[in-house]
């Protein structure tokens, strides 16, 4: 079966180029068109990926990935107006999974649902086969599981590549646009807030298992590092 998108958006225009150019590229496409529907939609229909306007009727595009992010962990990529700069940072660190800034390009966007979906269904080509045991940090890239001493550390697949990616180089800087090309698998320009939110997730997640240990390094004006001691 061919991947499910839930497009959300209360433009009619967006919602048929979208349907229109995601069924050419063989997904199926459910719509919704405003805040209320989407939140039934994704809890009914499960899609595979929500692509998702912040901009709606009746609940706003945040308080729609609330909602679905209590019941779900479908991935998102929001849909942001050019100028909403702090609705896309609220949107990334609260776990959406990547954004694209209207107006778009239609090949960029099936570029990033191709990666996200990838993402959420196998582990990126960084993966190693074999477990990776960094100190109390486990990294099983099969089961896509990461426990810090006996606690199991709950991610997304983002979060969880993220880490992978770092822990395949521990000890050595990626940059910000490294990680973009590794991680999100961009053949566009990115945005490094991107990788930003998800550190920033990734280190509240480690610190609420063990507060006493700072794994992730800010190398400031470069990138980060996996440090184990």
């Amino acid at each position: 079966m061919s991947p499910k998108i839930l497009v959300v958006d209360d433009e009619p225009p967006i919602i048929e180029m979208l349907s229109y150019n995601l069924r050419r590229a063989s997904y199926t496409v459910i719509a919704a068109y405003d805040g209320e529907q989407a939140v039934n939609l994704a809890r009914s229909e499960q899609p595979d990926l929500i692509i998702l306007d912040l901009m709606l009727p009746k609940l706003d595009g945040i308080e729609v990935f609330r909602q679905v992010r209590r019941e779900s962990e479908v991935p998102v990529i929001m849909l942001t107006a050019r100028d909403a700069e702090i609705d896309r940072v609220v949107g990334l660190e609260l776990g959406a999974d990547d954004y694209v800034v209207k107006p778009f390009s239609v090949r960029e966007l099936l570029a990033r649902v191709r990666n996200v979906l990838r993402r959420a269904s196998a582990p990126d080509g960084d993966t190693p086969v074999s477990v990776l045991t960094l100190g109390p940090l486990r990294i099983d890239p099969a089961r896509r599981e990461v426990n810090l001493g006996e606690t199991e550390v709950d991610l997304t697949a983002l979060e969880f590549d993220v880490l992978h990616s770092l822990a395949a180089h521990v000890e050595q800087v990626l940059t910000r646009d490294q990680l973009l090309e590794r991680v999100w698998g961009y053949d566009f320009p990115g945005d490094t807030r991107a990788v930003d939110a998800v550190i920033k997730r990734l280190r509240n997640k480690l610190r609420e298992s063990a507060p006493e240990l700072d794994l992730i390094v800010t190398v400031r004006g470069v990138g980060y590092k996996l440090r184990v001691d």
